[in-house]
């Protein structure tokens, strides 16, 4: 499986050639697109072939494109993903109301549980009232106790004056990291021949990732625990590297060690089998290694 994301921060043309990304800047480097899972160009001066695109597609490399602000704007997402991906798109479409209020509670358990770890980790003394939202978690939320949680777990990462919306360097780092780990389920719900439109809970008719913004929701804290780990530090070029290399981090799920994106992968296909089967056992459990 590719493990490697290459980063593009400099004026270089990338083209292609006999199964190699060529990159051609002041020196000229060769890179097998075998060994690469994502491609982010973080940088407006790169210039592609329209031969190098159709093969990153052809090898389901996602490609993920920075504006001037250096932040994540848009990515390229092929038009198929697995073989039998007309099958896997009428299950899609058949999965139960139930079923998906049903994965969909499963799947912000986990999240609320992973904020809770984090927490505790930290010795942080709010991960006791986590524990209490995710006791009185009920189906589909009707109560919020995601929205509650998450005001708390916030406040008690960055402080009580933290505001999830506003415009300073801990939030353009967490978007940062939340937008690399959304491409990458992006990539992985279309390899697996779903459409990442037609979401669990989120439904608006506007965001093209409705599947994706309801699955990645327990990895989250990955990127959380990293930017408290750095929140003093200036948001540049080497910030944002670790943020990337969060997907070569390595997580335990179901009691097995793996890279994280093999972790999402794993995670993915037992959320798809708990909403075909209707089971929400099913899924698989993260935890992040120590």
């Amino acid at each position: 499986m590719s493990w490697r994301t290459v980063v593009i921060t400099k004026h270089v043309k990338l083209s292609y050639k006999n199964s190699y990304l060529i990159v051609r800047g002041e020196q000229e480097q060769m890179i097998h697109l075998s060994e690469i899972h994502t491609l982010l160009i973080d940088t407006t001066r790169a210039v592609l072939t329209a031969y190098l695109i159709s093969e990153l597609m052809k090898q389901k490399i996602k490609v993920i494109f920075c504006d001037e602000k250096r932040q994540p704007e848009s990515e390229i997402v092929p038009y198929y993903g697995a073989h039998n991906t007309s099958k896997k798109i009428k299950a899609q479409l058949a999965w139960s109301i139930s079923a998906q209020q049903e994965i969909w509670t499963a799947v912000i358990a986990e999240k609320i549980q992973q904020q809770q770890r984090l927490l505790n980790k930290l010795g942080l003394p709010a991960a006791q009232k986590l524990k209490k939202y995710l006791a009185d978690l009920q189906l589909y939320d009707v109560t919020n106790r995601e929205g509650h949680a998450a005001k708390v777990y916030f406040n008690a990462l960055f402080g009580k004056d933290f505001v999830r919306e506003s415009d300073d360097t801990i939030n353009i780092a967490l978007n940062y990291g939340y937008t690399i780990l959304l491409s990458t389920f992006n990539k992985e719900i279309v390899s697996q021949g779903y459409l990442t439109q037609i979401g669990l809970k989120h439904t608006n008719q506007f965001n093209y990732f409705n599947l994706s913004s309801d699955l990645m929701e327990p990895f989250r804290p990955m990127v959380d625990a990293l930017v408290y780990n750095n929140m003093n530090d200036t948001f540049d070029t080497a910030y944002k590297l670790q943020l990337v290399n969060l997907l070569n981090e390595q997580v335990i799920i179901q009691g097995q060690k793996h890279f994280v994106t093999m972790a999402i992968h794993l995670y993915l296909k037992s959320v798809f089998k708990a909403l075909d089967e209707g089971n929400p056992q099913l899924i698989k459990s993260l935890e992040v290694a120590q």
